[in-house]
């Protein structure tokens, strides 16, 4: 199995069973592109594979920013058609709370009446999250709530107003809040995906979870001759007439 995430920065990993043959991590939320195809490259010779040897690819769907997000998608897409191996996606969120209930101590903390926050950067001072009540006989990790995306002052208000008292973890001295770039989130993806696939609920969903609006949009119309027409470019060969 192939693992892809690009929600925070780029990752891949190579999982056969139990063993991880490989991964790669490349640091930097803006490199994704330049990074990627390297990354994946890496990644098979570590693990001493070819790939055609890959039989199923697992790609991250965030929540994330649009534009790196959509080169791990792209990405995954591409192999596995090149390949013939089947496609499945993940949310990134569940890898990172998997990997968090895999500290004893935080998953004896978790339940449903006190469940695990996890949040990523979404930038614009905002965060994505989700809540998390434990594990699942087969690994997976208990979705209870949203994602979600919103300013971190809202989201305490929200959790105090639903009485929630949630647990927080730290994945690394310098996180405030679990971060999705303090893990092997290429790893952890995999994992998900290998119990997801044991209980036979891995979705071959890939649809990108953006949670917001994209910055780029069309410009507004303005009016020209009594209608309304977009903005167009002038060609050259116009000038002067």
């Amino acid at each position: 199995m192939l693992a892809i995430d690009t929600s925070a920065a780029t990752s891949v990993a190579i999982l056969r069973g139990d063993a991880v043959l490989a991964e790669v991590n490349t640091a930097g939320a803006m490199m994704h592109v330049e990074s990627i195809g390297t990354a994946i490259a890496q990644a098979l010779a570590l693990a001493g594979l070819k790939g055609k040897d890959v039989q199923a690819v697992v790609v991250g769907r965030g929540p994330a920013p649009f534009t790196g997000l959509r080169v791990g998608l792209a990405a995954g897409t591409v192999f596995a058609q090149a390949v013939g191996a089947q496609l499945f996606g993940v949310a990134s969120l569940d890898a990172l709370a998997w990997s968090a209930l895999q500290d004893p101590e935080v998953l004896d903390q978790v339940s449903p009446r006190t469940p695990l926050l996890i949040t990523a950067d979404a930038r614009r001072s905002e965060v994505y999250w989700a809540l998390y009540s434990g594990l699942s006989a087969q690994g997976v990790a208990l979705r209870s709530d949203m994602p979600a995306v919103n300013k971190p002052a809202a989201l305490d208000d929200l959790l105090i107003d639903r009485n929630i008292e949630a647990v927080r973890v730290r994945l690394r001295e310098a996180s405030d809040l679990t971060s999705l770039a303090a893990v092997p989130i290429g790893t952890a993806l995999g994992r998900v995906a290998q119990a997801q696939l044991a209980e036979q609920t891995l979705s071959q969903d890939t649809s990108p979870l953006y949670l917001r609006a994209p910055d780029a949009v069309l410009p507004k119309p303005h009016a020209r001759y009594g209608k309304a027409e977009f903005s167009k470019p002038v060609i050259a060969s116009e000038v002067g007439k």
